[in-house]
């Protein structure tokens, strides 16, 4: 738990004998699981417990990341009410002991979930034996880079057609408050922040109807956000982001094929129930897909990215593990980054032809850069693959239901 290794703590306690686990441990597990694995139908009635029966082993750090994620799992079934609810509850006994100012970010997360209260978020039809969303490669960036990303070629937004990018490594959905204005959007009475290199305040707004291929979804919520870097170079090429949709909206369709030559995102009509297969996909805290992988053999938590535009990035924990290898077989480099509120660089160096395994199946990645040094903000130095490296992949399957991801080549 300390750790935060996830998958450890998965193995860890369907192993062991339940009764040699202490009550506190054991119902947090399983809450930390449920959360984390996507089963809220397994955290739920954690959390509750948790709050009911362990409110002596929760100091007030715990308690507040515990409301969250309780939270954060009523909201993925519907039941944003609730969600609000808990947090709100947790809220007023906090502040009688912490400065208001520091809960801030849990004051706006309560508003969000008590704006959707009103709407029913994320109903989902498919006109059609499964969901087919078409989609193209464009080009990104420098031509001579190589680098490029997902387009849906058939989406619209309140009856009116719209360019989406499809980025599985966003969070959440993103829209400009230009754009939000345009396809009339309804702004809540809620705030809402997204974090690149830095953290852009913004709006939260709902999509009364987002088409995507033969897909309709009603009530999408998005953050409305000023996406610019505010640096001249980089701002070129932002206008690709301007509207995105991803990971929140996966989350809630639940079993994703990603078909890379027929160019078609894919949905099942029909969606199975949880089965007992051990995951290898997780959340991470910022509600990214990260699923375990092995780079020229050694084993890698990594997140899975189509909206980096080229082969992906492995941070500082792999270059400090694999130093004197790198530093004597690969070339330096300097790896510039641009996103929400800035840009940031740093020396890499550039691994060439690593083998990466991921979904059953191996890859040789032409090049990828390895930071020596974290960004200014921790996501940034996540290891993570881009869409250039999800290519090399015929095909690749986010079941979100049991938290799998397989590939074809």
């Amino acid at each position: 738990m300390n750790s935060a290794d996830d998958f450890g703590l998965y193995d860890t306690y369907y192993s062991a004998d339940k009764d040699s686990i202490n009550p506190f441990l054991e119902v947090f597990s399983r809450c930390l699981i449920g959360n984390r694995f996507n089963r809220p139908d397994i955290s739920i009635p954690a959390f509750d417990e948790l709050l009911k029966t362990q409110s002596e082993n929760l100091d007030l750090n715990l308690l507040l990341q515990s409301s969250v994620m309780f939270s954060m799992d009523l909201s993925r079934v519907g039941k944003n009410r609730e969600a609000y609810d808990v947090l709100s509850s947790v809220l007023s006994a906090a502040y009688r002991m912490v400065d208001p100012v520091s809960l801030a970010p849990y004051a706006d997360m309560a508003r969000r979930y008590e704006a959707l209260s009103k709407y029913t978020p994320y109903q989902v039809e498919i006109a059609g034996e499964r969901g087919i969303i078409p989609f193209n490669i464009v080009p990104v960036g420098k031509p001579e880079s190589g680098q490029c990303l997902m387009q849906v070629s058939e989406a619209g937004i309140n009856g009116r057609q719209a360019q989406i990018t499809f980025d599985t490594g966003a969070g959440v959905n993103v829209i400009t408050d230009s754009l939000a204005l345009a396809y009339g959007l309804q702004l809540l009475e809620a705030s809402a922040a997204a974090t690149g290199v830095e953290t852009s305040a913004g709006r939260y707004a709902i999509a009364k109807e987002l088409k995507l291929g033969n897909i309709t979804v009603t009530d999408v919520p998005f953050y409305v956000i000023d996406v610019r870097s505010h640096n001249d170079e980089a701002d070129k090429y932002t206008g690709a982001f301007g509207l995105i949709v991803g990971g929140e909206l996966m989350l809630q369709l639940k079993d994703v094929t990603i078909d890379f030559p027929a160019r078609q995102i894919q949905v099942p009509r029909v969606i199975g129930a949880p089965s007992d297969v051990r995951p290898n996909m997780s959340f991470s805290s910022g509600m990214n897909f990260l699923t375990t992988a092995e780079i020229n053999g050694q084993p890698l938590l990594l997140l899975l990215d189509s909206g980096d535009a080229n082969y992906g990035t492995f941070d500082k924990t792999f270059f400090e593990r694999n130093k004197e290898y790198i530093v004597s077989h690969c070339q330096s480099d300097t790896v510039r980054q641009g996103g929400v509120g800035g840009t940031w660089s740093a020396l890499c160096y550039n691994l060439a032809d690593a083998k990466l395994t991921l979904g059953g199946n191996t890859v040789t990645v032409p090049s990828i850069p390895v930071q020596t040094e974290a960004g200014d903000n921790g996501n940034i130095g996540d290891s993570r693959i881009g869409l250039r490296s999800m290519m090399l992949f015929r095909k690749l399957r986010f079941n979100l239901v049991d938290m799998t991801l397989t590939s074809e080549l």
